[in-house]
């Protein structure tokens, strides 16, 4: 899967190369945004190529077939629609999140792991944020291995 956040810099190069005033920049990228999310990477491509066999400007048309060229040959990997029915993420913000959120309970100031230690929080964190019951099994497992008080 292309990643929305860089299929839309794409479509704003684009604008940038059909319009030098914002307004037709904005309302161009969001009615393609909207195609894009509808599966239509391939059509965009077309249109991007048509517009730049009448640009006049050398600079602009090769911006034009260079956005273009993206979209045709990522088209498969752009099927946000289908994404968005199956519930999967077209971006990677939550995973970014996540992961920042996991290196901060994992090595806060004053952390510090021998590696068996580090191999076994690192699972326990992860059970924690993938699987609840995979995070039960390990907490049982971990609570019945320490030593009595």
């Amino acid at each position: 899967m292309v990643e929305w956040y860089y299929a839309t810099e794409h479509l704003s190069k684009a604008a940038q190369a059909l319009y030098t005033e914002s307004g037709g920049q904005w309302t161009m990228v969001n009615a393609q945004k909207t195609r894009l999310q509808q599966g239509h990477a391939e059509g965009i491509a077309r249109d991007l190529v048509a517009s730049a066999k009448r640009e006049h400007n050398t600079e602009r048309a090769e911006s034009l077939r260079t956005n273009a060229g993206y979209f045709k040959n990522n088209r498969d990997c752009m099927q946000y629609h289908d994404y968005r029915t199956e519930n999967w993420p077209i971006g990677s913000g939550m995973v970014e999140s996540e992961a920042k959120q996991f290196k901060v309970r994992v090595v806060g100031p004053g952390m510090r792991w021998s590696w068996p230690g580090a191999d076994h929080i690192l699972a326990i964190c992860s059970a924690v944020v993938t699987d609840r019951e995979r995070f039960d099994q390990l907490w049982d497992a971990a609570y019945a291995n320490l030593p009595p008080s």
